[in-house]
């Protein structure tokens, strides 16, 4: 059974960059315009090659409807008819379960019948072709999505910085998915921050480099051929919903970033700081009204309210506006950040196994500070912190722990995983005189003296989507209180 789960672990990994829900035909129908011409942009931070985390197998289904996929992998792997069919039935098969189920309420059962899935799956899929041939065909699942049917690599980002926490150098969009968290920075100075809504775990963001080149105004919609389409009024698959449309979920802006992610508006403020697309960035209408602007600007172009006044004049009439550079926009996947001096973690949205200690040492030795180094209360605080925010927090988790033990095992042998397990958990774990930490609660943050203005920077100009400006609680590290 562990070879199997380590193939499940490898679907979801392999596949992460494959959100097709979100992909769209571009508007080449429509006019394009170039708003400016490009500007020196800085050196880059340094980068190292990282897998992408975690998707959903309503994509693997989706690619075996295309038939340059399946020629290319029935060559590569070597595939006879059969096992090719056999595939596609797996993927399809699983994809029907997951509808049945109504995957996009993500409750604990839904989720926990979603890992079941894949692991179903990952198990299925090696009894047709292997274990070494399934890895193989995740691995060119997810180069295939990358680079198109046709498409080069040579000129296509695929890498992340190597130190956790990175602050760049350049100017760039920087998301952190378990966040919520869009950054805009401009010759490496942090310029404004969104609050933002992400893929459902069954159609979670990809992570990697990629770039955004244009900003398409009243974006038109063809439904792809997924079962949660299905569920929706008045639209059916493959029939294009014109832009303006009410039924048009990405709302009145779209900025491509590499197949088949988006970043676009439509959003509503409820569904920001939460799962809110199928494998995009989402945005209020006002939200991205404004990120459009900026991210003109830091391109060295420029929209003005006139000209966005004016493609909205006919909101039927889709429009191009090519930037005057790309900007290269960074999906990152960290739930342990340092901003400014403060420990965040949080929630492991994606199940990714990254509420770890070994992670959490790398964030602190990064900014020159070790485990060790913080006192008793500090470090009992951050224990129990990561425990509880992973997706399988571990049972008996006490304050006193000391700082060498493994602190989140996922693997289902060790693993709390309903509410109640979470709870006493929780309840064990909690140092006497704290609040315990909830199981809808998405962020801990932890004030540590010894790294007082080191980290990442503090969001600036956070814009949450709500016309208000957002307050986050600072829990200080406090001495355990005698029995």
């Amino acid at each position: 059974m562990r070879t199997i789960r380590n193939i499940a672990i490898g679907l979801t990994l392999a596949l992460s960059t494959l959100a097709v829900a979100c992909a769209t035909e571009p508007g080449n129908n429509s006019n394009s315009i170039t708003t400016g011409s490009p500007t020196p942009s800085a050196s880059t931070s340094p980068v190292a090659v990282i897998s992408a985390p975690a998707l959903p197998l309503p994509v693997l289904d989706a690619l075996f409807s295309d038939e340059a996929f399946k020629t290319k992998l029935k060559s590569k792997l070597e595939l006879t008819d059969d096992q090719l069919s056999a595939l596609q039935k797996i993927a399809g098969d699983e994809v029907a379960r997951l509808r049945q189920s109504n995957q996009e309420e993500q409750t604990a059962d839904q989720s926990s019948q979603a890992e079941q899935s894949r692991a179903h799956a990952a198990e299925a899929i090696q009894g047709v072709i292997g274990q070494q041939k399934a890895d193989s065909l995740f691995s060119f699942a997810r180069d295939y999505q990358i680079t198109g049917p046709e498409s080069s690599t040579t000129d296509l980002p695929t890498a992340l910085p190597t130190v956790p926490n990175s602050v760049p150098t350049d100017t760039r969009v920087v998301v952190n998915i378990p966040a919520f968290r869009m950054d805009v920075f401009k010759d490496g100075s942090l310029v404004k921050s969104y609050k933002i809504g992400i893929g459902y775990p069954e159609f979670p963001l990809p992570t990697g480099l990629r770039k955004a080149e244009t900003i398409i105004f009243n974006p038109t919609w063809t439904p792809p051929d997924e079962p949660w389409v299905a569920k929706m009024k008045d639209v059916s698959v493959g029939e294009k919903v014109a832009a303006g449309s009410k039924l048009n979920p990405l709302g009145p802006i779209k900025i491509p970033i590499g197949l088949p992610s988006l970043i676009h508006g439509g959003k509503s403020p409820a569904k920001l700081g939460t799962f809110a697309s199928h494998g995009c960035v989402g945005l209020t209408s006002p939200q991205v009204q404004d990120f459009s602007r900026l991210l003109a600007q830091v391109a060295g172009s420029e929209i003005t309210d006139a000209s966005i006044k004016s493609y909205f004049a006919d909101k039927t009439k889709t429009r191009v506006v090519k930037l005057g550079q790309s900007i290269p926009v960074e999906l990152r996947y960290e739930t342990i950040v340092l901003e400014d001096g403060k420990l965040h973690i949080y929630r492991d949205v994606y199940d990714q196994d990254t509420n770890t200690e070994e992670k959490l040492r790398a964030v602190l030795e990064a900014n020159g500070v070790k485990l060790e180094d913080l006192d008793e209360a500090e470090r009992a605080q951050i224990l129990e912190a990561l425990n509880a925010m992973s997706r399988h927090p571990a049972k008996g988790i006490s304050p006193a722990s000391t700082a060498t033990k493994p602190i989140a095992d996922s693997s289902p042998a060790t693993a709390a995983t309903s509410p109640e397990a979470t709870k006493v958990a929780n309840k064990k774990a909690t140092t006497p005189g704290r609040k315990p930490i909830g199981k809808n609660q998405k962020e801990v943050v932890i004030e540590l003296a010894a790294l007082k203005g080191k980290g990442y920077p503090a969001a600036v100009n956070l814009d949450t989507g709500s016309g208000k400006p957002a307050t986050v609680a600072i829990a200080k590290a406090t001495p355990n209180k005698a029995p």
